[in-house]
């Protein structure tokens, strides 16, 4: 039986990767970082800003690697990931404490992006969904027990391309905080139990080509966090998928 107390629904179970895989949405913020917003010439959004991507396009640590389609231009974009613990229908954005509670786990995890096929749908106000929802694009970490991150909102991210830093940030310089992005995204849609939100890249998003492995991690104080690690090699797709315009 659920106990409902201001827009949230407790639940026991615990995120594992497998429940992780079937996860019931992924919700991605998209220009949560100033910077990000800049180097890629868009507009500073008024409000949270979302898409969605497939649980299809989750990648699990050792599974194999990032696929790029065929005449696709692939960015990364490393993301803290929150995985909820509980049902939440119009949170209360000014509730930091119930926010917290609302978050079982979380992971870090990179949002692939054929940013050839995302342009074209900016320039012709078409939606994201290919560009955003290729299998192996969303390489996610191991699940990170909550008490592993105390504070969700300072704590680093970094991102390498063959060893060299590409993408490294605090999770402080986030625009919206993660109360602001439960209350948006639950105000259109009921966020369940092992949904995934996606809080949005810092700057030094860029390509990577077939051979190239990226790394991604979390640190806290300085402090590197294990269970957040990931290693992934990127590799050209055998598939029938082939870039056109639309």
């Amino acid at each position: 039986m659920m106990i409902f107390r201001r827009g949230l629904a407790t639940v026991t179970n615990a995120t594992t990767m497998a429940s992780l895989k079937k996860a019931g949405k992924v919700v991605c913020i998209g220009r949560n970082y100033a910077d990000h917003i800049a180097e890629l010439n868009n507009t500073r959004p008024k409000q949270p800003f979302f898409f969605l991507k497939p649980s299809s396009s989750i990648l699990a640590p050792g599974e194999g690697p990032v696929v790029r389609p065929k005449g696709v231009d692939l960015h990364y974009e490393v993301e803290l990931a929150l995985v909820l613990g509980k049902r939440i229908k119009d949170f209360d954005e000014k509730d930091d404490k119930a926010a917290l509670e609302a978050i079982d786990s979380y992971a870090l995890s990179i949002d692939m992006t054929a940013r050839n096929v995302q342009n074209e749908a900016k320039k012709k106000g078409l939606p994201w969904d290919i560009c955003k929802g290729f299998d192996t694009f969303l390489p996610v970490s191991n699940v990170i027990s909550k008490s592993a991150i105390p504070d969700p909102h300072n704590i680093e991210l970094y991102l390498t391309v063959n060893d060299k830093v590409q993408q490294q940030d605090s999770t402080e310089l986030m625009l919206f905080r993660i109360p602001k992005i439960l209350g948006d995204v639950s105000k259109v849609m009921t966020l369940n139990p092992g949904d995934i939100i996606l809080t949005g890249t810092p700057k030094g998003v860029g390509p990577v080509v077939p051979g190239d492995v990226m790394k991604a991690g979390i640190r806290i104080g300085g402090k590197e966090l294990e269970e957040a690690k990931i290693e992934v090699k990127v590799e050209e797709s055998t598939g029938a998928y082939q870039y056109g315009e639309t």
